[in-house]
């Protein structure tokens, strides 16, 4: 991980005053933070970031449902987010739920935030080390793409993709932002030695459309770059 980045991390407490409290210590300590209020809330923020938050620090008594829940949607469908309950809740039985489920510590209030803070990047530092080296895995938005299993995801939801489809995404999404013409894509996704039609690339890139644009018809991942090819916009 490069040094100049900045963790981020996704706030989950229904209580303002902590919440922000928390907030603001992270921010002062060098992470990006986004805050939630309930369980809805982060469920849906988690769904629709374009920036995946590498962290949650979650609390277990929230309005709608409760943080054992959230972790175990969560532990569901990204296994390498790291999650912090900070509760108030400091009988063993419920440590030993929220470990169980996934959690990869567990903190009990009152709290000194520098220990929030110092766990926080402890967790971090082992879990990025291990993910590193167990998943090769492309983020881009909402679109997920693991290298290691070819598959592609859509938030949480894995896309049926032919094998040009996916390396069409893959060669996209290694080059992001970047203009790749069609003989470019041709020989990247083809061969140097295809012989075919160069549209091959357009009905591919249609196809690609129709499953990964929430509307194809105005396509905000896969840019048409007119006269050369086509750009996969990084933050689409």
């Amino acid at each position: 991980m490069d040094s100049s980045y900045r963790y981020r991390v996704l706030v989950v407490e229904d209580d303002e005053h902590i919440r922000r409290f928390v907030t603001i210590f992270l921010e002062r300590n060098g992470f990006t933070v986004t805050e939630a209020a309930s369980g809805e809330a982060a469920l849906g923020a988690l769904a629709a970031s374009a920036s995946r938050p590498d962290a949650v620090v979650l609390d277990i008594m929230l309005p709608d449902m409760d943080g054992f829940e959230i972790c175990r949607r969560l532990r569901e469908t990204d296994p390498d987010i790291v999650i912090v309950f900070l509760t108030a809740r400091g009988q063993d039985l419920d440590k030993i739920n929220g470990l169980e489920l996934g959690a990869d510590d567990y903190i009990v209030k009152p709290f000194n935030p520098m220990e929030l803070v110092a766990r926080i990047r402890t967790v971090l530092r082992r879990t990025r080390k291990g993910a590193k080296a167990q998943r090769n895995i492309l983020y881009s938005g909402s679109i997920r793409l693991d290298l290691d299993s070819n598959q592609v995801f859509k938030q949480d939801s894995r896309i049926e993709l032919t094998p040009k489809e996916y390396q069409m995404v893959k060669a996209f999404m290694e080059h992001p932002d970047k203009a790749l013409s069609r003989n470019e894509l041709l020989n990247l996704i083809w061969g140097e030695n295809f012989v075919g039609d160069i549209k091959t690339v357009d009905v591919h890139v249609r196809k690609l459309r129709e499953k990964l644009e929430d509307d194809c018809s105005k396509p905000t991942l896969i840019e048409t770059i007119w006269g050369l090819g086509y750009r996969w916009r990084k933050d689409g």
